[in-house]
C-alpha cells in the first residue's frame, strides 16, 4: 500500500502516509458561505467530521472559503505545519498557527517524510495552487481542485490523481471547475493507476442563487485507468 485516501466531502481529503497524516482543503464543520452573503451560496453540514487521526501537515490548495475554511481551520493545533499558496497566508497567519510554508508552482518542500510540490492551478483570479506528493519512495498523488493542469509539468507516472470529473458551469462565466475537460490531460501526464473523483461529493446541502444557476457536464469516455467514487468518509488503499 502506498496510501489510504478517506473523502471529507467537497475538496477534503485525509491521506494517510506509512509515516504521516495529511489532511486537504478541511470543510469539517460549521457553515461554508460566499460573499456577499447566505443569498448568493450557503453550504451546511448536517454533523461535524470527526478526525481521529494524529495530522502532521495541512495542505491548502486556495485562499476561497470552501479551501480554507476558518471555522474548520480553528480545530487545528496553532503548531500545525500548514503549506498553502499566498493567497491563503494572511487567513491564516490571523488565526494563529505560526508554522505556514507558502509555496508557488515549481516550488518543493521536504517535509514530514513527504516531497510536495507545488504545480500551477486554478485561476480564480489569481493563480492557485495544485501539488504534487510523494514519499521517500516516490510514491504518491497529484491533486487540483477546479479541473487546471500546470502546462510546465513534464509526463511522469504517479499512482492516483485527485481530481474533479465533471464541468460545473455558469452562464456567461462558463466552466469554472473543469474536471470533464482536464481528465484526458491527467492521464496522459500522469498514466495513474487510480482517479480519485473530488469536489462535487459528499453530504453537504447548498442553496442560495449562485448554486441554483450552476449546471453540470459529466465525462462519457471511458478511462483506461480505474475510477473511484467515494462517499463522504469512505476510503481507498492505494
Amino acid at each position: 500500500m502506498t496510501f489510504e485516501a478517506t473523502y471529507l466531502g467537497s475538496n477534503g481529503w485525509l491521506i494517510k502516509f506509512e509515516k504521516t497524516n495529511l489532511i486537504i482543503d478541511p470543510w469539517l464543520t460549521g457553515d461554508l458561505v460566499f460573499p456577499p452573503g447566505e443569498w448568493f451560496f450557503k453550504g451546511s453540514l448536517d454533523n461535524e467530521i470527526l478526525i481521529k487521526e494524529d495530522i502532521k501537515l495541512i495542505l491548502l490548495t486556495q485562499g476561497l472559503p470552501d479551501h480554507c475554511h476558518i471555522p474548520s481551520l480553528k480545530k487545528f493545533k496553532k503548531d500545525i505545519s500548514i503549506i498553502c499558496p499566498n493567497s491563503a497566508k494572511g487567513i491564516i497567519e490571523k488565526l494563529g498557527f505560526n508554522s505556514i510554508k507558502v509555496l508557488k508552482p515549481s516550488e518543493k518542500i521536504n517535509i514530514n517524510g513527504l516531497e510536495i510540490e507545488a504545480t500551477a492551478g486554478a485561476p480564480v483570479p489569481q493563480i492557485e495552487n495544485g501539488y504534487i506528493v510523494k514519499d521517500e519512495k516516490g510514491k504518491g498523488f497529484y491533486v487540483e481542485p477546479h479541473g487546471y493542469l500546470d502546462k510546465n509539468l513534464k509526463n511522469q507516472e504517479i499512482d492516483a490523481v485527485i481530481t474533479p470529473t465533471i464541468n460545473l458551469d455558469l452562464p456567461i462565466v462558463g466552466s469554472f471547475v473543469k474536471g470533464a475537460d482536464v481528465l484526458p490531460k491527467l492521464i496522459n501526464t500522469f498514466n495513474p493507476k487510480y482517479i480519485l473523483s473530488s469536489t462535487a461529493g459528499g453530504e453537504a446541502k447548498y442553496t442560495g442563487l449562485l448554486n441554483k444557476l450552476i449546471s453540470v457536464q459529466e465525462y462519457k469516455e471511458e478511462l483506461k485507468c480505474k475510477l473511484v467514487n467515494l462517499k463522504s468518509m469512505d476510503s481507498v488503499k492505494i
